[in-house]
């Protein structure tokens, strides 16, 4: 087996740092519980000017001019670990949230799939990246060893245990993953890599550092296995994004919008399903809120149509006050199957797909302004079709040829009759409705080539009615 660990150093940070249009001004995380605020994380350009860890409030406001602040949100970070394992479930089926600050993924059955670990690599790495996480990635035989070599060597992949053992003896043993305390009683004795404490004697370093940082050694070098919670995808997505300031312009709700529909799509993509239908709510002071539903006639989870689809229905809302968050529901997440496509498509390269068109269509000019035709149940022509709204298609009432051109009504047939094709098709159906119709229909050729469905009175003959042409 193969495991991958995706680590994420700062994911609270992120977290803020993907609702801000400027990622680059200088940024600060403090604890709100805190009586006096200590700085927690800060983004690369407060670090610039100096801000640390553990500063206070005061101190770093002195160092960095125009220092954004904002508060660390523990349940933001577990959403974001959230998020990030539903998003990770389309790589593997086993993954594990069992590290706060990381994923484990079983990759070696996914190799094929992509085209090897490189390939597959490349690809985790572009779609954090779209999704706005600072992440570190490290692959080896067992789960706890990719997590404590993601700590050190970010792209380092190794094979199998014989050179596992040769890149676990290089790690610092204060990064190796054991207790604070035992770190610092290994290092006063002078050991300063894990390789070191590797080669030790295992009774006497057993007695020196306990079963349980022993155990955690044999987890690293593969000598022990650690079971692990896997996780599965729940059945519905609920995320929400608070805003850094509260606003009425539906411009400036874009970026938000945009950002909490993405990581719906990859929350869809990792349970391999769409969305039909779902809720945005727009919250406001005192508990108001603006709620517009979503609804598309099949299943989907492309980004971008969703967020068109989204962005019209905004367009057309009044949200009547400031909106403080962002907010997205949705349980009805039917599996999704991808559009038919020929192996050559001759699809022009600037063409919008039809289901494209038309949920965009529907979601600018309202629900019921767009619908197409759909067979139904009757064997009279002029009741054999209806309206279609996206339900489903009845099946259609007969096999018997049908004119593509349909009269609005019925009209002598002018053109004279050179044979008779098919026929007669009795079609005696309405009695229950007070439509009543007997007729005997025929396919016939007329005098200059054309194919035309015509009737006339069951069991009479004479002149025909035109009801249809044959293309």
């Amino acid at each position: 087996m193969r495991w991958a660990c995706l680590l994420f150093p700062q994911l609270a940070l992120d977290d803020v740092l993907r609702r801000r249009t400027d990622r680059d001004a200088p940024l600060v995380l403090i604890d709100p519980a805190q009586s006096r605020p200590l700085v927690r994380a800060m983004n690369h350009r407060a670090c610039a000017a100096g801000v640390k860890a553990g500063q206070s409030l005061a101190a770093a406001r002195a160092l960095c001019e125009g220092l954004a602040i904002a508060d660390y949100d523990d349940t933001a970070v577990e959403r974001c670990h959230e998020l990030l394992a539903a998003w990770a479930y389309s790589y593997s089926s086993e993954v594990s949230r069992d590290f706060p600050d990381a994923l484990l993924l079983e990759v070696e059955a996914s190799f094929r799939l992509f085209g090897g670990w490189p390939n597959l690599q490349a690809r985790l790495r572009l779609e954090l990246d779209e999704l706005g996480f600072r992440h570190r990635i490290a692959l080896a035989p067992n789960p706890h060893a990719a997590r404590v070599l993601a700590g050190v060597h970010d792209g380092l992949a190794i094979p199998n245990n014989e050179i596992l053992r040769n890149a676990l003896g290089s790690v610092p043993v204060e990064q190796a993953g054991l207790e604070p305390e035992c770190a610092t009683g290994l290092h006063r004795m002078g050991l300063r890599k894990l390789g070191q404490v590797l080669r030790l004697p295992r009774p006497e370093l057993g007695r020196r550092i306990g079963r349980d940082a022993l155990a955690h050694l044999d987890r690293l070098t593969g000598d022990l296995a650690a079971p692990l919670t896997f996780y599965r995808p729940p059945d519905s997505f609920d995320g929400c994004i608070e805003l850094p300031f509260n606003t009425a312009s539906s411009e400036s709700l874009l970026f938000p919008l945009r950002r909490l529909i993405r990581d719906f799509a990859a929350f869809l993509a990792g349970r391999d399903g769409g969305v039909q239908r779902f809720t945005l709510t727009f919250e406001h002071e005192h508990d108001a809120r603006t709620k517009i539903p979503i609804g598309l006639l099949g299943p989907e989870r492309d980004p971008a149509l969703l967020f068109d689809i989204a962005r019209e229905r905004l367009d057309r809302t009044s949200l009547g006050a400031p909106v403080c968050a962002l907010h997205l529901y949705a349980d009805e997440l039917p599996p999704f199957a991808p559009a038919r496509r020929t192996l050559f498509d001759p699809r022009p390269q600037q063409a919008v797909p039809w289901e494209v068109l038309r949920e965009r269509l529907r979601a600018r000019l309202g629900e019921q302004a767009v619908h197409g035709v759909a067979l139904h149940a009757d064997h009279r022509p002029e009741y054999a079709w209806k309206v279609d709204r996206g339900d489903r298609p009845a099946d259609a009432p007969t096999q018997n040829p049908r004119p593509a051109w349909l009269l609005r009504r019925p009209i002598p047939l002018r053109p004279a009759v050179r044979r008779i094709l098919a026929g007669p098709e009795r079609i005696e159906s309405g009695w229950w409705d007070g439509h009543d119709v007997r007729r005997d229909y025929y396919v016939v050729e007329t005098g200059a080539g054309q194919r035309a469905w015509v009737f006339r009175a069951a069991g009479e003959t004479g002149a025909f009615m035109l009801h249809g042409w044959f293309a």
